[in-house]
């Protein structure tokens, strides 16, 4: 991904190697909730193995939004859409799903499927209104591998 021109004082970028301490300083202050990979293994994986797949923000050098578009050649996977507090509503979480989304169509996608804790209503209303729906048929089953 190329980084992409500067909006609204902040610029969207590919996360690189180096970004990942940030990343997950970003996280904790940003995301709602924790994962079992907010590691910088699992953060460093991830960027090895999909370089565009980390999306961020940046405001003056600072970290602002993230999120992960993952394709794994037949799904979309939208996780970790999160905005620091002092910048929301100022059109970064919309910038970020409309480049994610834009990486999905360029590589043959065909539908976005996002991860939202159910207790987060903030993030619901967010993903509503970038055209979102929940789909109550299906539920996450998970299993730690470790």
């Amino acid at each position: 991904m190329n980084q992409l021109p500067i909006t609204h004082r902040f610029a969207i970028r590919a996360a690189t190697p180096d970004d990942a301490a940030d990343v997950l300083a970003f996280w904790r202050e940003a995301a709602e909730g924790a994962s079992i990979t907010d590691d910088l293994d699992g953060v460093t994986r991830l960027i090895a193995r999909d370089p565009e797949a980390l999306i961020l923000a940046e405001s003056d050098g600072t970290l602002v939004g993230s999120v992960v578009a993952g394709y794994d050649g037949w799904r979309c996977s939208l996780y970790r859409l999160a905005v620091l507090p002092a910048h929301r509503r100022q059109g970064i979480a919309t910038a970020l799903l409309d480049a994610a989304e834009r990486r999905f169509r360029a590589l043959g996608g065909r539908r976005g499927d996002a991860m939202v804790l159910e207790a987060n209503e903030r993030g619901r209303r967010a993903w509503a209104a970038a055209g979102y729906h929940r789909e109550d048929q299906w539920r996450r089953w998970v299993k730690p591998l470790d």
